[in-house]
């Protein structure tokens, strides 16, 4: 059985008062892509779950875990899975998907067994995971690359150039609440989503991956005038409450794997916040 780290929600009011450290504690999920293994991390915003899976020796199992009080994992719930490693499968209720490089899968609720492995243990995948509740079964969907919605936004003059890849939203796949994409920054540019934003309706979880060995990124979090930062790594993600704003600028470029659920399935439901009026 996997282990799992409960992340309870926090008041803004309290948030603003909180050291380095605590934030940290708080939102940031380090070492997320663990060796054969699941280990989780359950958010009470959105009952949203996080985890990553390189099958390195092994196949590697989905099991329940007891939080979920569901005799399986997807009892009640829906998943994403995105590879952002060598090529690998994934095998839900005996059918079985070949997921290469940066390519998706949704399972819908009622999947009772599932299994992640990799083609090659000298290449293994690595298969970044979201899950949220379900109160609906929608079928399972491979997202290849050719089915992926694939947008250019920003400018190098103001170092937020980037491409954007939608794999999982209703205009690409029937979902419950489920949002899943990526976003890679151009070289020469260092902001993603920016001007920020805000969105009462979703919370949202940020993968940051791609990321320089010698390098990192500074996401920025908090409500609007009352804004503060976490520096994080390679392999590394930070939950974003839907009261906070959620924006990140590197110190090279670098990609990242959002992950979003809520209200509605509306991705351009947001609230932007003028640059110049950050605090």
């Amino acid at each position: 059985m996997e282990k799992y780290h409960i992340r309870y929600a926090s008041n803004p009011n309290t948030v603003k008062h909180y050291d380095t450290q605590e934030l940290r504690d708080e939102f940031l999920i380090q070492n997320v892509m663990k060796h054969d293994t699941l280990e989780w991390v359950y958010s009470h915003y959105d009952r949203f779950m996080v985890a990553g899976v390189v099958p390195v020796h092994q196949s590697v199992l989905l099991e329940t875990i007891d939080a979920l009080k569901a005799s399986y994992f997807l009892e009640r719930r829906e998943m994403g899975i995105i590879n952002i490693g060598g090529p690998g499968t994934v095998t839900a209720d005996g059918q079985v998907y070949d997921i290469d490089h940066k390519e998706a899968l949704y399972l819908g609720r009622g999947n009772q067994n599932v299994a992640f492995s990799s083609a090659s243990s000298d290449q293994p995948a690595q298969f970044y995971i979201n899950s949220t509740p379900a109160h609906k079964t929608y079928p399972n969907k491979k997202i290849g690359n050719d089915d992926v919605e694939v947008i250019e936004l920003g400018d190098p003059k103001t170092a937020n150039a980037r491409t954007l890849r939608k794999y999982i939203v209703n205009s690409v796949v029937d979902v419950c609440q489920l949002q899943m994409g990526m976003t890679s920054i151009k070289t020469g540019s260092s902001w993603n989503t920016m001007p920020a934003h805000v969105h009462d309706r979703r919370m949202e979880v940020y993968f940051y991956f791609e990321v320089p060995e010698d390098q990192a990124v500074c996401h920025f979090m908090g409500q609007p005038q009352e804004t503060r930062h976490i520096w994080l790594g390679n392999g590394e993600a930070v939950i974003s409450p839907p009261w906070s704003i959620h924006a990140g600028s590197g110190t090279s470029n670098y990609s990242f794997i959002w992950g979003m659920a809520g209200e509605n399935l509306d991705y351009s439901d947001m609230d932007v916040c003028k640059i110049n009026e950050l605090r």
